[in-house]
């Protein structure tokens, strides 16, 4: 028997019965002024969530698409989760499809959304895809290699729970007294260019001189990866995943003696307040090309409807113009190819409607998945999968 907060937990996180594919059969291609269009970037233009409005795109650079993304919507409560993958898109794929049903499942035993709750369900993703990984890497020794940075919120009952392993990035904007958009970073960038990062890894591997290594002008985790906590790359984590010689970009000179990288997430916590008017949480391919401030100015200074698209075709226009391009000559450029100019992006903004909160408002029970994939079994199979374990809660 579930007790009256139980109760209160399952009403608010309700199964998602529609799900929404962000593919070409359904989404919105680029359609700016440019009589050329983007055939790399999908988008949802606007849709509703328990507190308001959200805006979504996604654009494609990898040769297959390593940037994995959600937004889960219920009666009370929102869920976004943003997942950069790197090595392939098997980790943040899989997070996609078991993140927000650990969540689910954590909150319903416990009654309650908390930080401690997000802290179990990105362990439990973890130890779900390690175990994937010792599963498979007899016959595909490289999955060891695989790992995601993980974003992930959560607004429950007006309080935003933010969780982050990695580079992607949360910016919250918030009106000053001034009436001026104030943009404010709420995640911490896991990343050795960081002195903060590299400090704490000296620190915690005091033996080791080479756990972070200057390589071709860029600080590197053992001379390999910049971010410092992921889902995955179980090769850093565990001695039994080390790949040998074969392999010389991910081969250490000697085994790790414990884990290199982290699945222990950072946590911000917030309750909203009335000046707080939107969320902005995307990967790092748009932070390369915005700052917090230009992101935020986009989106309060802009109608709503298409604003994700705005703020990374903006990105793009930045990206093209570093190499001396105009935007349109970027549109040319193919798949993969098109990752020596910028990476996979994902935008979701969320807007946040202070009049909503705390009241029952008929919002659709959503799921918009961003994500592409062009081999392997259909998304709608895996998403039908999904949604036959999201009906248990009921």
């Amino acid at each position: 028997m579930l007790s009256w907060l139980g109760r209160i937990a399952v009403a608010c996180w309700r199964p998602v019965r529609r799900y929404a594919r962000m593919n070409k059969d359904n989404i919105i291609e680029d359609d700016s002024d440019s009589s050329i269009p983007d055939t790399l970037l999908w988008c949802k233009d606007l849709q509703k969530h328990s507190y308001g409005d959200f805006s979504f795109a996604v654009v494609q650079a990898n040769e297959i698409i390593e940037d994995h993304s959600q937004v889960e919507t219920g009666r009370d409560a929102t869920f976004v989760g943003v997942y950069d993958g790197h090595g392939g898109p098997e980790a943040s794929r899989y997070i996609s499809d078991h993140l927000f049903l650990h969540l689910m499942r954590l909150a319903r035993e416990n009654g309650s959304v908390s930080e401690d709750i997000l802290r179990s369900a990105f362990c439990a993703t973890e130890d779900g895809f390690l175990t994937l990984v010792r599963r498979t890497c007899g016959i595909k020794p490289l999955i060891a290699a695989i790992g995601s940075c993980c974003l992930v919120g959560v607004i429950w009952k007006g309080t935003l729970y933010v969780a982050n392993l990695g580079d992607s990035r949360a910016v919250i904007g918030s009106l000053s007294r001034s009436n001026k958009i104030v943009a404010e970073q709420l995640t911490k960038d896991h990343n050795a260019s960081m002195e903060e990062v590299r400090q704490e890894l000296r620190s915690s591997h005091p033996e080791d001189s080479h756990i972070v290594v200057m390589k071709h002008g860029v600080w590197r985790i053992k001379g390999i990866i910049q971010v410092s906590r992921s889902i995955g790359d179980a090769y850093l984590k565990r001695p039994e995943f080390s790949l040998d010689p074969s392999f010389p970009r991910f081969h250490l000179s000697e085994p790790i003696r414990r884990p290199v990288l982290t699945a222990v997430p950072s946590i911000y916590t917030r309750t909203l307040q009335p000046n707080d008017k939107f969320l902005i949480f995307a990967s790092d391919g748009l932070w390369e090309h915005l700052t917090n401030q230009e992101a935020a100015e986009i989106v309060y200074n802009n109608p709503r409807a298409g604003v994700a698209k705005r703020v990374l075709t903006t990105a793009l226009s930045v990206a093209a113009r570093k190499r001396e391009m105009r935007y349109d000559d970027l549109k040319k450029v193919e798949k993969g190819v098109r990752r020596y100019f910028h990476d996979d992006i994902t935008v979701v903004v969320i807007f946040i409607d202070h009049e909503l909160v705390g009241k029952k408002t008929c919002v659709p029970e959503l799921s918009v998945r961003g994500f592409i994939d062009t081999v392997g079994p259909s998304n709608f199979e895996i998403l039908q999968g999904i949604d036959a374990n999201a009906r248990s809660f009921i």
